[in-house]
């Protein structure tokens, strides 16, 4: 089946994956209302992060790989067990195969693991039709007790189905391979499943394979959630945001990790493995109390603003730089970027070192103080239902009434959700104006965010006008940092697929200035 006639079979849709009533830092109704759904389809896609994709089922994505099976099959004249192989292989690029096929039928089916290479002897375990000894177990058997691969490698059943279940044990299935030493051709369905005896074996055999065609098909993922069955699947292989129909787990489409707008899948990596090995580095940064800088008295954050007040002097400061808040608002570009030492590499390795621990400090405590303030602000939502249920049952006011305060908090902890992902991808960025112009941006998002937080927590003194306009500026200031830097990462990809494509640089170039057009 063509990608056109995949796509065909059911269409994508995001309407298939959400459930309104469903909290999370994109799609909160915590009023248990509906969301409207009638949202202009052109707007939707102006969003950065904007996403079409399916929530499918175990027996919708059989079918639709099964058909793929068929179509192959059919097309090559070649047996369901050898499509499934070579669709495995070439990462079900349906037509690109046929095409392979027709072109070099050899070629394709010896780098698909189907045939060995020519120069590889594989007359080692071969045996007559008269049967003879089997080199595994050294016994000797007729010849109906043979089972023999595409190879030409031939061993006797009992030591296939030994092999096959030990492989399987070890949790592999369409990378079971020949047993004659140096051949690495891979073994087929109907081969393994005609020998294994077991039905356990060969159930578990089925749904290894299975999964191993879904981590290899790039428009289909597992939903990372906690035995959850449900299969995502996205035309584009691109790092957004998609959410499980089932469980409700929020990942990235790519990578199946946490969704980390703007930062990349490969640099979150880096960052989420850096932060694991110098956790211990870091623990001393991570405790919930600080002295107030004018009184020196001990305070506890317990909100998730970092604009604070000192209960006993009522000094207001920053909780990340402990400066005055009151000349922060034009500093705010000063507290959250990182000043790079310009002499640091004609330092010692030793001030080298501690310039690189003190740089990751600087990000890590952003990045987790923004984890810390998403909880807390969590605690502060609860707050805020309980008084407006005491509201609600003295009559002042409905739930419609107060409906705006629900959406300023779901507004925040999407917004505070993109700041915290901006830090690694901020300590990995090389200076220069473009880290300049993401620290700004940055840093206006950061000051509108706690300036939202701040009306949040006040919400009962808070005038609704003031505060909706303070959404909106956050949500702009959102909007603009991931236009700028994700489609940035689009454009790398468009511009790296052409280079490794085309070798003929004038066109190379010119398809440069196409991406950045489309972008």
């Amino acid at each position: 089946m063509s990608g056109e006639e995949y796509d065909s079979e059911m269409d994508y849709s995001d309407s298939d994956c959400g459930d309104p009533g469903y909290e999370d830092y994109y799609n909160v109704q915590p009023w248990g209302g509906e969301v409207d759904n009638d949202v202009d389809p052109d707007q939707n896609r102006r969003d950065p992060e904007y996403a079409i994709y399916d929530c499918l089922r175990v027996d919708e994505v059989e079918r639709l790989l099964n058909e793929n099976v068929e179509v192959l099959s059919n097309s090559l004249r070649i047996t369901p067990s050898l499509a499934k192989v070579l669709l495995h292989a070439q990462n079900w690029a349906l037509q690109d195969i046929i095409s392979k096929y027709r072109t070099n039928a050899s070629n394709l089916l010896i780098t698909s693991k189907i045939r060995p290479v020519p120069l590889v002897d594989s007359t080692s375990g071969i045996k007559s039709l008269k049967g003879g000894l089997c080199s595994v177990c050294v016994t000797i058997h007729s010849a109906d007790k043979f089972s023999t691969l595409m190879c030409g490698h031939s061993f006797c059943k009992d030591c296939w189905c030994m092999h096959f279940e030990v492989q399987i044990t070890q949790g592999i299935s369409t990378g079971i391979s020949c047993m004659a030493q140096d051949c690495d051709v891979l073994v087929p369905e109907d081969f393994v499943l005609s020998l294994l005896t077991k039905p356990n074996m060969r159930e578990r055999y089925q749904q290894f394979a299975f999964c191993d065609y879904v981590k290899s098909h790039p428009q289909l993922r597992f939903c990372p959630g906690p035995n959850c069955q449900i299969v995502m699947r996205s035309k584009e292989q691109r790092a957004k945001r998609v959410m499980c129909s089932s469980c409700k787990t929020v990942f990235c489409f790519r990578c199946g990790m946490d969704y980390h707008a703007p930062t990349d899948c490969n640099t979150i990596k880096k960052w989420l493995t850096k932060c694991a090995d110098d956790s211990e580095t870091a623990n001393y940064i991570s405790a919930h109390t600080k002295d107030c800088p004018k009184c020196h008295i001990c305070i506890e954050k317990n909100g998730g603003c970092n604009h604070m007040q000192c209960y006993n002097c009522k000094h207001d400061f920053c909780w990340m730089c402990l400066g005055d808040w009151k000349a922060h608002g034009s500093e705010y570009y000063e507290c959250s970027r990182y000043k790079e030492n310009p002499n640091i590499a004609h330092e010692s390795v030793h001030a080298q070192a501690r310039e690189a621990l003190k740089k990751y400090l600087h990000y890590y405590e952003r990045w987790e103080n923004h984890s810390k303030s998403l909880k807390l602000e969590e605690q502060t939502l609860e707050g805020i239902k309980m008084r407006i249920n005491k509201k609600v049952m003295t009559a002042s006011g409905t739930w419609i009434d107060w409906q705006h305060l629900f959406e300023a908090a779901s507004l925040l902890a999407r917004c505070r959700y993109t700041l915290q992902y901006t830090y690694p991808y901020a300590y990995y960025m090389e200076p220069g104006p473009r880290k300049e112009l993401f620290e700004y941006q940055q840093a206006q998002l950061e000051a509108e965010i706690e300036n939202l937080s701040w009306k949040i927590e006040r919400a009962e003194t808070t005038d609704r006008g003031d505060l909706e306009n303070q959404m909106d500026i956050a949500e702009k200031r959102r909007v603009t940092l991931l236009k700028d830097f994700l489609e940035f990462h689009v454009s790398k990809d468009v511009i790296q697929y052409a280079k490794s494509s085309l070798p003929d640089k004038e066109h190379f170039y010119g398809l440069q200035r196409l991406s950045i057009v489309y972008v």
